[in-house]
């Protein structure tokens, strides 16, 4: 396997770090201390001829009240952001934490409180104990004026943006964000820079060795295994996929030879395993995610419908992206890894995963019923043959819903008016003999 990380990996790391509240904090501290001393440079150059004297009293008060005000600064934005973080995941879903723990402007908010006390700190510390001579006073209070505005601004920005933190909107907003980006990832590589499976002849299973979910797979570094043992890899488990021990993750075949435990293992390392899904590399997620969304929302302890119609546009957005890809250059084209074998993912699991949570909760509400048949069709309108198939499907899967939880008349003609563009056929009285057009179901990973 090869010893350097991929670009694919090296984003896959990079996205986990983003998730850990610690780590811009912590590049924040290190920044400060390297700040605070560094004014200590000025002292070594003629800058203290021409520059104006600043007695150590005005810094060092400065100082001290960034000292005593900043820590606590800091207190109240971790209270504020543990309570965003829990109504996330208490108005909307679980599901959505990674995302609002990884709000880049509350972690740069808390960042800048952290560094600004402990820039004080040291740069209190150090003037107390005569560290800095004429020109270093002087840079040091640039310096601090420049933290201080810093502050300043970036408190403003960050009530504004705490006010947002984990109300509805801001979770949907943050997960179809996510969503788009993940879609739009797979977009550009169908197959994860890998070919289409071209043969059903597979070769030997490679097996999960423990429980989870498939978050990212180093197609790289299954392209340099079939290189080096002139092999071929067919991905059997795409991220999102969940894995126990007897679930196919790949399955490998070598030219000549047998393949050993050692290839086995090799291949393995290659699937990243997970206790959850995330967002980077599934799009599936992403929809799994805001139709629990839907779901909660339709809940009969929640009550609100129109969170769940918001939903339901943002889907219909998200599809509209994934039926417009970006037009590609030949470079894009070509496959990067041709001796690994990926499948598509698959539209009506696509759809599965965004509308049959709401079509099951929400059959009971005409508003929605009515709205979601109207995304369908819309849907319909601008896809292409399979999402036109999957689309019709699930209206007609929505509308047999429908017909068992309204009670009342006009409102199953209405529910039925609207799904009209899914078979000739639909009628209230003519619900039983609809079959969907022949469209099977799909099972979800």
């Amino acid at each position: 396997m090869p010893s350097i990380i991929s670009t694919d990996q090296l984003r896959f790391y990079i996205n986990r770090l983003r998730e850990r509240l610690w780590v811009k904090p912590l590049v924040a501290c290190l920044l400060s201390i390297a700040a605070a001393l560094a004014a200590k440079l000025a002292d070594g150059t003629e800058l203290g001829l021409i520059l104006p004297t600043i007695k150590p009293e005005p810094v060092e008060t400065i100082l001290s009240i960034m000292a005593a005000s900043m820590l606590v600064i800091a207190t109240f934005a971790v209270t504020s952001m543990v309570s965003a973080y829990a109504s996330a995941s208490s108005t909307a879903t679980p599901r959505s934490f990674s995302l609002v723990i990884g709000d880049d402007r509350s972690q740069n908010a808390l960042s800048t409180f952290i560094g600004a006390f402990i820039y004080s700190i040291v740069a209190l510390t150090a003037m107390k104990n005569g560290y800095f001579e004429a020109a270093g006073r002087f840079t040091l209070f640039i310096l601090t004026a420049i933290v201080f505005g810093v502050v300043i601004i970036t408190f403003v920005r960050w009530v504004d943006s705490i006010a947002r933190l984990g109300r509805i909107g801001t979770t949907i907003a943050k997960v179809e964000h996510a969503t788009a980006q993940a879609l739009m990832l797979r977009q550009k590589a169908p197959t994860l820079d890998g070919i289409p499976i071209v043969s059903q002849v597979h070769g030997w299973a490679v097996f999960a060795s423990h429980v989870g979910y498939v978050q990212h797979i180093d197609i790289a570094a299954l392209e340099t295994w079939a290189r080096k043992n002139e092999g071929r890899v067919v991905i059997a488990a795409l991220p999102g996929t969940f894995a126990a021990p007897g679930r196919e993750l790949a399955y490998i075949s070598i030219c000549s030879g047998e393949i050993t435990e050692s290839d086995k293992q090799q291949v393995i390392q290659s699937f990243q395993i997970g206790n959850d899904r995330l967002f980077d590399d599934d799009p599936r997620f992403g929809l799994v995610v805001l139709s629990e969304i839907a779901c909660r929302a339709l809940s009969p302890a929640v009550n609100d419908p129109g969170t769940a119609i918001n939903i339901i546009g943002t889907l219909v957005r998200l599809f509209v992206l994934w039926n417009n890809p970006p037009p590609k250059t030949e470079d894009e084209h070509a496959p990067k890894y041709s001796r690994v074998e990926v499948p598509e993912i698959s539209i009506h699991d696509m759809f599965d995963d965004a509308f049959t949570g709401i079509a099951r909760d929400g059959a009971g509400t005409v508003e929605v019923m009515i709205r979601l048949q109207k995304a369908l069709q819309s849907l319909v309108l601008i896809g292409d043959a399979s999402m036109q198939e999957a689309a019709k499907h699930h209206a007609l899967l929505a509308l047999k819903r429908a017909q068992l939880a309204l009670n009342l008349t006009e409102d199953l003609t209405i529910v039925c008016n609207a799904a009209a563009f899914a078979s000739t056929d639909v009628s209230p009285g003519n619900l039983q003999g609809l079959s969907g057009d022949g469209v099977q179901n799909h099972r979800a990973p």
